[in-house]
Parts: structure tokens; C-alpha cells; sequence
């Protein structure tokens, strides 16, 4: 299985606003760039993530982006479902669909993947991972040397 780019950038801005301090507030511009991803994709990605209650968005002068909630109660597998399009065989018009155990397994592996990624927090991903804190957080982000 493949995630799409959506949930992918998803999952690694969450990682991002993980690694910074509870009370600090970033901008999209700042993980676009530590990403490389383009801005109107995290602005609908962060829109995502933001109506599901990840990120907490606040608009204005001193608006910004931060986690919406705790990182050890941001759950992976919720992530996914929320952002991924999880159906993987698409059995409209299909000839077979009557006697087909395909949609079955499928689905079967899904919900399997799922449990998986159940087992992990955001937090997981980010705590004591003192690597990712260097790599994200080593060099101010070009957004952040404008002061």
C-alpha cells in the first residue's frame, strides 16, 4: 500500500509541529520549505489536518500553526484515516463484482494496516529521536531569519 503525497506531507508537518516547543507557533511557508513541498498543497494539507483537530490554526497578524492537541494522543492510524482515501480496488461497473472476494481482502488488509499504525503516537515518532531534532530544527528555517 501507498500513501498519498496528501498524507504523507500530512504526517511529516505533524512530525514537524511535534519537534517544536508546545507554545510556539510556526507558519506553512516555514514547513514548506523544510519539506520542499509546494505551498498551495500544505495549505489544503494543513486545512486537512486542521478540521480533523491535529493542528490548531489561527488566523491574523500573530496567527500561525501549532499541534491542536497533544503529540501522545495524536494517533497515526487516525491520521491516515482522516487524510488517505482508503479504498483500494474500486468495483463500480465491474462484471465480477457479484462473485468477487477481491473487495474482502482487500479491505481486510486495510483494516490490518490500520490496526498497526493504531499502535502508534505522534509522540513515538518524535520523542527522544534527538536525530530528527537536529535535521529539523538545526538551522533556523528561512521564514524565521527575516526577524
Amino acid at each position: 500500500m501507498q500513501l498519498t503525497s496528501f498524507t504523507d506531507y500530512g504526517l511529516r508537518a505533524l512530525i514537524y509541529l511535534a519537534t517544536l516547543p508546545k507554545d510556539r507557533l510556526t507558519n506553512i511557508t516555514e514547513v514548506t520549505e523544510t519539506y520542499g513541498v509546494s505551498r498551495n498543497h500544505m495549505v489544503k494539507i494543513i486545512n486537512q489536518l486542521s478540521r480533523a483537530g491535529f493542528v490548531a490554526a489561527m488566523r491574523g497578524k500573530n496567527g500561525g500553526i501549532r499541534l491542536g492537541m497533544d503529540a501522545d494522543k495524536i494517533i497515526i492510524g487516525d491520521v491516515v484515516r482522516k487524510m488517505e482515501p482508503l479504498q483500494l480496488v474500486d468495483c463500480a461497473g465491474c462484471s465480477i463484482t457479484p462473485a468477487c472476494r477481491l473487495r474482502k481482502a482487500m479491505s481486510d488488509a486495510v483494516q490490518l494496516f490500520l490496526q498497526e499504525l493504531d499502535k502508534y503516537t505522534l509522540a513515538d515518532l518524535v520523542k527522544g529521536n534527538e536525530p530528527l531534532y537536529h535535521i529539523l530544527l538545526s538551522e533556523p528555517p528561512v521564514a524565521m531569519t527575516h526577524k
